[in-house]
């Protein structure tokens, strides 16, 4: 069903980028969109405008890096990698998401969970 996916929520793009190279290794942005899909039991959508400048953003902070090579069907691809800056902005990024996490929490639990 089409209609019950969702647009990754602002700022947790980064996160499920870097989240999804440390745990994978390097893949090719198809790969780490997919991925992001299935994780999400393909509630969350990402498409190629939404992903290609943020993996461009974040291979110019450091903290991914990328190198051409061949994907699964043989085609040319560009593969990203998780750099060291890149495990350490991935520390900071869980951090500070579950500590916004907790807060909207908290604002759900308000008053008994009306509204």
């Amino acid at each position: 069903m089409k209609d019950d996916k969702a647009d990754v929520l602002q700022g947790t793009l980064t996160l499920m980028v870097l989240k999804t190279l440390a745990a994978l290794g390097p893949l090719h942005g198809y790969g780490i969109a997919r991925r992001v899909e299935q994780i999400s039991r393909e509630v969350l959508q990402l498409n190629q405008g939404t992903l290609y400048p943020a993996l461009l953003r974040m291979e110019q902070e450091g903290w991914i890096s990328s190198k051409w090579g061949a994907s699964e069907n043989n085609r040319k691809a560009r593969f990203y990698a998780i750099t060291a800056a890149g495990r350490r902005r991935l520390g900071k990024e869980t951090e500070d998401w579950r500590r916004m996490s907790s807060t909207i929490e908290r604002f759900l639990d308000f008053a008994g969970g009306e509204g």
